[in-house]
């Protein structure tokens, strides 16, 4: 995989759903702060965006932030940091996009959704997305759902959907940070036929 490509992630806490499809705003949590960061230096990803409206919620994940990167957390470890550098708190994935549009030249991200849930909508197999980060150099933003997944009205700005992650048994609840890491992996990550070569 070549170091020229440009991905960004977002992980969205509003709009997404309950266990009753009901929609609401989640707590964002220390763990996917950090894990999701960590995953999305590890595979090269430019900016780590955190989607919530909430004004305590921002405060709490910049408070985490500013921990590792400008406190004592950056002195002490400073690849946490380094991976923490990336996260970019806003308040709605629109202004995500908005954003990052300007810093491509006007040129709009693809933007993908990821979903525990099959839909045949819009869907994109892995292969082809990464052939398209590859080749093409499109811009794209991946969208992770918290809680039980993306709104529809999230869902709504995506461009294509990826299918979901699933294992040889019925269970399918993963984290959001393990299947960040999954999903980046499988487009991002090197291949093992590669590195025979």
């Amino acid at each position: 995989m070549d170091a020229e490509f440009h991905m960004d992630v977002a992980l969205i806490h509003h709009p997404v759903v309950n266990r009753k499809g009901e929609i609401i705003g989640s707590a964002v949590t220390n763990l996917d702060l950090h894990d999701i960061a960590r995953a999305s230096k590890t595979f090269g990803i430019g900016s780590y965006w955190v989607v919530t409206p909430y004004p305590l919620q921002q405060e709490l994940a910049t408070g985490i932030v500013g921990h590792w990167t400008e406190g004592y957390g950056g002195v002490a470890d400073s690849d946490r940091a380094a991976a923490l550098a990336l996260i970019k708190i806003r308040a709605s994935l629109t202004e995500v996009i908005d954003e990052m549009t300007r810093r491509h030249d006007g040129r709009r991200p693809k933007v993908v959704a990821t979903s525990a849930a099959s839909s045949g909508e819009k869907r994109i197999s892995f292969s082809a997305l990464r052939q398209e980060i590859v080749s093409e150099r499109t811009p794209v933003l991946l969208l992770f759902g918290t809680a039980w997944g993306l709104a529809p009205e999230a869902l709504a700005l995506a461009d294509a959907m990826l299918p979901p992650i699933s294992g040889p048994v019925a269970y399918n609840h993963l984290s959001v940070r393990s299947a960040a890491s999954i999903v980046l992996d499988r487009l991002l990550g090197r291949r093992e036929e590669a590195d025979q070569h």
